[in-house]
């Protein structure tokens, strides 16, 4: 989860996060290089050593066309390969389903039967010491790990959206449609997250926890809470 004075990203905790956190330094990367070359640029023209005598106009017509290309290529390509690794969803190991409400989420795993429940935030007076405040849930979504997990997220009133950062999960809950995408959890943990989508009042109070378990324990336990 994010610390206090945080600048970066939350560690990545799935592969997906992880070619995000890589395209950002990429994307970083190339800014800083026109950045750089802006700079130079102007303190050339500062310096009076570069000028409109010195450079033929079809030389620079032709530097601004192609280094724009260049750029646009260096960002599309591993931006279009993100892209459509995230709305790969090849054959889940489990398929979850995510109800946003005014003001809590509503969870059922459709692999299970009558495995559902609702999932509010704890209120700061019922926190138990060392949780943490504003982010802590009643019923957690528990995973297994390294196995790929579907999601369907949609709403029963307005709309939501259910995002975990660490997870590189960041999906709209719209009233009578179903989103959906998948993830997965490359280690054991505890993710946290928040609606994403101001929904009201209390859009502060409707955090996401994700626990991801081996796989022994989370059978134990849809075992425990399905019978």
């Amino acid at each position: 989860m994010a610390n206090h004075s945080q600048f970066g990203f939350q560690d990545a905790s799935s592969p997906i996060m992880e070619e995000l956190v890589e395209f950002h330094d990429h994307a970083l990367m190339v800014a800083l290089a026109i950045c750089s070359l802006v700079l130079y640029l102007l303190t050339l023209m500062l310096m009076e050593k570069l000028s409109s005598n010195t450079v033929d106009a079809q030389e620079v017509e032709l530097i601004w066309t192609i280094l724009p290309a260049i750029v646009l290529i260096l960002l599309a390509l591993p931006s279009l390969q993100i892209l459509y690794m995230m709305d790969e969803i090849d054959e889940p190991d489990l398929t979850l389903k995510a109800i946003g409400h005014q003001w809590y989420w509503s969870y059922e795993y459709t692999d299970f039967k009558d495995l559902t429940f609702d999932s509010y935030m704890i209120p700061t007076a019922e926190l138990p010491p060392g949780h943490f405040r504003l982010l802590e849930v009643d019923h957690r979504v528990v995973v297994p790990m390294e196995s790929p997990i579907r999601i369907i997220v949609t709403a029963d009133d307005v709309l939501h959206s259910w995002a975990v950062p660490s997870l590189g999960v960041k999906t709209d809950a719209i009233p009578g449609r179903l989103n959906q995408t998948s993830f997965i959890t490359a280690r054991p943990g505890i993710f946290y997250g928040q609606c994403s989508e101001i929904c009201g009042a209390n859009h502060s109070y409707m955090p996401i926890v994700v626990e991801s378990t081996p796989l022994a324990h989370f059978e134990s336990w849809s075992t425990l809470l399905s019978s």
